[in-house]
Formats: structure tokens, C-alpha cells, sequence
């Protein structure tokens, strides 16, 4: 099974021009293609309609990010390590307590790692975290693997819900400080009623095995119909019960480990406010404080779409749209909404995708040298 996850993931990245066959066995130089630097150019060029068609002043937008004070921006870039690091903290909590045992610096290396996926690969509700059960696995075996997939899941779960409090709290400090527009009320309500029920989902699939046994199941004939025959999935079949019987019993665990859920949801609590502290930073960078309220009622509206598993390739312009408009709606003028926008989506994807690319080399690159000594050991 491990086999078979790291061939459709190494497949993953060769498409995305990440890692090509031969530098699977020799090096982990990336490799430009048009599929690369198509859905970043689009998304590019989609922002820039949307602000052409509403005339906004991109000179004005330009003197305005020259105008920056550049100490306060470069705090808040400094908030991006911070809020990986917190957030992979509330994941290693949850991994550590099943008995997977990984360290600081590799959890904070895996979630860098799955950060460069999720922008690269248009599943972004889903990529990063199949990279961390990948890399995991590939380290300690196929036999943590349940246990990963509970931690993963748990984690989700624990994002979603501190993302709904997030909205209804910053909803209810709108309704105390002026009139709610209809239109972000009715969206809040939305979001908060699809997060739950994706969360009740969640939940129910953790619950009741035997929803998961007839998933396994349907996928498995899937996979027969697909494949013609070619593919034997006993062997799979097997496996994948014995990984969702391992993943039920690790959520049971967490059942009863209230101390531990507790934990982590204090640390990823901490983690989203690192995340909007760096979002109010940028406005109080470009001499223009708003009310935290709408930063609250912003980014857990953008995070609550990201976070619903659809596959939805958010990275492609929407973001940048839908902060821009929502920032305007709530009273922001459209040059400092679309400034703001610009400034925190260079922290929020560019940066991480930088570091992520960086993460996602160095462990690709040891993880080729270790299997290089392994495999000169064995002819010795």
C-alpha cells in the first residue's frame, strides 16, 4: 500500500513538473512546465480584469504599496513561520499521542512540505494532507498509516470548527458595530451551515466503520471496472480495511482523550490568530487600521471556502477577488482593499510557496541520499 501511494504520488508531482522520473533517481531539480505557471497565470490575470472592470486606480495601488511601512510588513511576514509552526505543533500533538513519533523540526518540515502542494495541485482541501500520510508512511511503514489518517482527520476537523466559531463571533461584532450587509450575512450563514455539514460528515465517518467498509468497497469496484480486470484488488482490499480499522480505533482514542483534543485546539487556535494578526499587520502597514471584526469576517469567510474538501483549485485568482470585494463591501475603499489584498496574498502563497518549494526539495533530496547508502549497503 505504501508502494502503491508513493507511485500515484511521485506520478502527482512528475505531471506538475515538481520532480521528473530521472530526478526521482539521481537529483530533485524542478522542472518548469506550461503546466507549472498556468492556473499562478491565470488567477494573475483574472485579478486584473476584476480590477480593470471595476476601474479601480492601480497607480494609486502601486504609490500606495511604495508607501508601505516596511518594518510592520516584514513583522508580519515573520507571522507566516509562526502560524505554520503553531499549526503543525496541533498536528504533531495529535500524531504523538497515537504513539507516531516525529519530531519538531519534521513536523514543521511536512506541513511546509503539504503547504507546497496544496498551491501547486488544484485538490488544495486534500494535497497536503495525502503529502503528510506519503511522507510518513515512506518513513515508518505502512503500518502508522491509520494512525496518520486519524490525525489528519482530527486536525481537519478541529481547523473547521475553530473556522464556524471564527465566523460567528466575528458576525457578532459586526452586528454590534453597524449594519451587516445582507449579502455577507446570508454568505456567513452559509459557510457556517455547509462547514458543519461537512463537519457532522466528518464525524459520522469516524463513527460508523461500516460507512467506511462500504466506501473501501465501492472504491475497490471502481478500481476493478477501471482497470479491466488488470489490477488484483484482494491485496489492496485487504489493506485498506486493515488501515480503516486501525483509523477507527485511533478515533476512539481521541474519544477519550479530551486533554489531548483540548490541546490541540488551543494550539490551532493559536495558529489562526498568528494568521489574522498577519492579515490586520498589512493594513496598519499601509496607514490604514481597520476594526478586527472585518479581518475575523474576511478570512474565515476565505478559509471556510478552502477548507471544504471539493478539490476546488483555490489558488487560480478567487481568493484575490473575493478578499478584494468583501474588504469593499464592509466598508474598505476599493484601492486599499485591493492593496491589502495584494500585500497578503504575496505573504499567504508566494512566501509559502517559496519555503514550501525549499521544504519539499531538502526532504526529497535526503530522502534520495538515504536510499542511495541503503542501496550501496545491501551490494557491499
Amino acid at each position: 500500500m505504501r508502494a502503491f501511494l508513493g507511485k500515484i504520488y511521485n506520478l502527482g508531482l512528475e505531471s506538475f513538473g515538481v520532480i521528473s522520473e530521472a530526478s526521482l533517481m539521481v537529483s530533485v531539480k524542478p522542472k518548469a512546465t506550461w503546466k507549472t505557471i498556468l492556473l499562478p497565470a491565470i488567477g494573475i490575470a483574472a485579478f486584473i480584469i476584476y480590477l480593470y472592470l471595476f476601474q479601480v486606480d492601480i497607480p494609486e495601488i502601486i504609490t500606495t504599496v511604495k508607501n508601505a511601512n516596511l518594518p510592520i510588513y516584514f513583522l508580519a511576514a515573520l507571522l507566516i513561520l509562526v502560524d505554520t509552526f503553531l499549526y503543525a505543533m496541533a498536528w504533531r500533538v495529535l500524531l504523538n499521542f497515537l504513539q507516531v513519533k516525529l519530531s519538531v523540526w519534521k513536523a514543521y518540515l511536512y506541513v511546509w512540505y503539504g503547504t507546497f502542494m496544496d498551491i501547486i495541485i488544484p485538490a488544495e482541501s486534500v494535497s497536503g494532507e495525502i503529502s503528510r500520510v506519503y511522507l510518513i508512511t515512506r518513513e515508518q511503514g505502512n503500518g502508522v498509516s491509520g494512525q496518520v489518517v486519524a490525525s489528519l482527520v482530527a486536525h481537519r476537523l478541529i481547523s473547521m470548527g475553530v473556522g464556524v466559531a471564527t465566523i460567528v463571533v466575528g458576525v457578532g461584532m459586526l452586528l454590534t458595530e453597524r449594519f451587516v450587509d445582507p449579502v455577507i450575512f446570508n454568505l456567513s450563514l452559509f459557510l457556517v451551515a455547509i462547514t458543519l455539514f461537512f463537519l457532522v460528515l466528518l464525524i459520522l465517518l469516524c463513527v460508523k466503520e461500516n460507512w467506511t467498509m462500504k466506501i473501501i468497497n465501492w472504491i475497490i469496484k471502481i478500481v476493478e471496472r477501471v482497470s479491466r480486470g488488470r489490477w488484483k484488488p484482494t491485496k489492496l482490499r485487504e489493506e485498506a480495511v486493515k488501515i480503516a480499522g486501525m483509523f477507527h480505533g485511533s478515533m476512539k482514542q481521541f474519544g477519550r482523550a479530551l486533554q489531548v483534543v483540548a490541546a490541540s485546539i488551543f494550539i490551532s487556535g493559536l495558529s489562526w490568530l498568528s494568521y489574522l494578526l498577519l492579515c490586520y499587520l498589512v493594513f496598519l502597514a499601509l496607514g490604514f487600521p481597520v476594526s478586527w471584526s472585518i479581518i475575523l469576517v474576511t478570512q474565515s469567510i476565505v478559509s471556510a471556502i478552502k477548507s471544504i474538501p471539493l478539490s476546488v483549485p483555490f489558488e487560480v485568482g478567487l481568493p484575490e477577488i473575493t478578499m478584494t470585494t468583501l474588504y469593499n463591501v464592509l466598508g474598505i475603499p476599493f484601492e486599499i482593499s485591493a492593496t491589502a489584498t495584494i500585500l497578503t496574498r504575496i505573504l499567504t502563497v508566494w512566501l509559502r510557496f517559496f519555503i514550501g518549494f525549499a521544504a519539499q526539495q531538502w526532504l526529497e533530496i535526503k530522502a534520495i541520499k538515504m536510499s542511495l547508502n541503503t542501496s550501496t549497503a545491501e551490494k557491499t
